[in-house]
């Protein structure tokens, strides 16, 4: 698992006095404070970097509030970033898409979460002491960026690309891109240690879906949450050719795109 993407507790662990490493707890703001944190962290709430009025795409912030947001935290564009939730790490892996999308070059995943860390490590109720940056964003352009918006999904889809869809069975049944695949997210997350199951074991997992990196992998869901794990997954794994359409289902349906529906085996 290529440590630049996702980070397991021992290598956070060795590096909490290090302040080049800035850790970002993506928890609610009352789990923060009422349930403890990773010594160190700061407070940067799941609702704060995510904006359904679509201000660039899809549900993303904006990237001045973005630059904001991040200057509030004391994080400086030349930091490493390490981001966790309580939530097998979705809502961080939404966290680091975002920061990618702006810009930011060094973002990573915590293996596991909250839950997976305090087994092991120590935590704290103590609020570090932050220093506001003048954190400036420098987004992808459109042909470095992995979003893509309708146009593109729908001139992929006259290719071979795979179409993954994270989301739940009932709604992969209810509706969905033709040709798609189910991949709940889930699947790659040991619901016992709460991390990543072994490289060798994701895999196997991925290619019995049919998700090879000789193909070119289309993400989707319904508004970008669950694709963002996936995504983060699968470039530490290494693929290469991996799209993630941040419009997903909701932009797809509400332009008309084609769907199917029905009952598949599961």
């Amino acid at each position: 698992m290529d440590e630049s993407v996702v980070v397991s507790p021992d290598w956070l662990a060795a590096r909490l006095e290090d302040p080049q490493v800035r850790i970002v707890d993506v928890r609610d703001a009352w789990e923060y404070d009422g349930i403890g944190h990773v010594p160190g962290a700061v407070s940067v709430p799941f609702e704060s970097y995510r904006d359904e009025s679509d201000v660039d795409r899809g549900t993303l912030p904006g990237v001045d509030a973005f630059a904001e947001l991040l200057t509030e935290a004391g994080v400086s564009p030349s930091d490493t970033v390490v981001a966790y939730d309580d939530m097998h790490g979705v809502f961080a892996a939404r966290f680091v898409l975002t920061a990618l999308e702006y810009g930011h070059d060094d973002v990573r995943l915590l293996d596991g979460d909250y839950s997976a860390w305090s087994r092991e490590h120590e935590t704290t109720s103590d609020e570090p002491a932050i220093e506001p940056t003048d954190y400036e964003a420098d987004p992808l352009s459109r042909d470095e960026s992995p979003l893509v918006g309708f146009d593109a999904v729908a001139e992929a889809l006259e290719r071979d690309a795979i179409f993954v869809d994270t989301r739940e069975t009932h709604e992969f049944e209810e509706a969905r891109l033709p040709g798609a695949v189910r991949f709940d997210w889930r699947e790659v997350v040991d619901d016992e240690t709460r991390r990543l199951k072994p490289e060798a074991e994701l895999e196997e997992l991925l290619a019995d879906h049919g998700i090879t990196r000789d193909r070119e992998v289309v993400l989707y869901c319904n508004t970008a949450r669950r694709i963002s794990h996936t995504y983060v997954v699968l470039r530490a794994l290494g693929y290469e050719d991996v799209a993630f359409y941040e419009g997903s289902l909701t932009e797809w349906m509400a332009n008309d795109g084609e769907v199917v529906s029905g009952e598949v085996d599961d």
